[in-house]
């Protein structure tokens, strides 16, 4: 099966940038990137989500990079689910090294942080550089902009696209990347960043989205929902875990073995087959699988 149609099929993408992107991903061999803010000190399961992408690309020869925003989370962006104090920059850097050694257990790839290359910019620098290429109707017209002019947004969470396309032109021109992968919350920022890269280059670059991961209710896995399932041993145990995986409901669990596993095409549609309603016996194997993937350990339960 294709890179492409596997995604699909596993219902991981929603949006892209291009047609020709396609081609790339079956027949070419891409640098990509996937971030995170560390505005936590753990991933939670929602991320995992996202960031097994890396692998499934990874396997197909594709070159992953993998963000954390040590800039960007200072700023914080302008998404409206739930009110963020700028973060005080010490606890940022201390989740960065958290976050960090986490992901490398799990996801053995090279690991970069925006800080790196934001901190030493000058205002002036920044506004010359990057501003006069992206208009403020341009910004004020994505959609997870204009959510917030309602209520009132800061000059500070307007500039959070900005940032963020800043992050994709630097990885362009400096490690070759080009496309960005992240949820389909993020899709106005990274646009901006194609824009960028397209006007300060002529180059073309590309963007994918995947559908947030939710539960039964449509509410996703994350931290501003106030649901978040932790990868850290120490927010949410190797158990706890499992019990979460084996409590979810028969209408998501094989959507969740499509996304959260790598189990084949083949496996999880015999699973689906043989699974009936309240038996649990998909959610088992959910379980089980991603437990392991994880935390290297297998749960016994009598």
């Amino acid at each position: 099966m294709k890179l492409f149609e596997d995604l699909q099929w596993r219902g991981l993408v929603k949006q892209y940038s291009s047609d020709s992107l396609i081609e790339k991903l079956n027949n070419g061999k891409l640098t990509f990137y996937i971030g995170t803010d560390p505005t936590a000190d753990s991933l939670h399961l929602g991320h995992y989500s996202s960031f097994l992408i890396a692998k499934r690309l990874a396997k197909y020869g594709h070159q992953p990079i993998i963000l954390i925003g040590g800039a960007t989370a200072l700023v914080g962006d302008p998404r409206g689910t739930s009110e963020r104090d700028l973060a005080e920059q010490e606890k940022i850097f201390d989740n960065f090294e958290k976050l960090k050694n986490q992901i490398q257990k799990i996801f053995p790839y090279e690991i970069v942080n925006n800080y790196d290359w934001t901190k030493n910019i000058m205002a002036i620098d920044f506004l010359r550089e990057f501003g006069k290429h992206i208009t403020a109707g341009y910004m004020s017209n994505k959609e997870l902009v204009k959510r917030q002019f309602a209520t009132g947004i800061s000059f500070t969470e307007f500039s959070y696209m900005l940032l963020q396309g800043m992050d994709f032109y630097h990885l362009f021109t400096t490690k070759g990347v080009t496309l960005q992968i992240a949820g389909s919350d993020q899709w106005g920022n990274m646009t901006t960043g194609i824009d960028l890269v397209r006007k300060k280059t002529g180059e073309e670059v590309f963007a994918m989205t995947m559908p947030l991961i939710t539960d039964e209710e449509g509410k996703k896995f994350g931290k501003s929902e106030g649901n978040a399932i932790w990868i850290s041993e120490n927010k949410n145990t190797p158990e706890e875990l499992h019990n979460f995986l084996l409590n979810v409901s028969d209408d998501i669990v094989i959507s969740l073995l499509k996304k959260l596993t790598f189990l084949s095409r083949k496996d999880i549609e015999e699973i689906e087959s043989r699974h009936k309603n309240g038996t649990g016996y998909a959610q088992g194997i959910l379980a089980d699988t991603v437990t392991f993937d994880i935390h290297g350990v297998s749960i016994n339960k009598k």
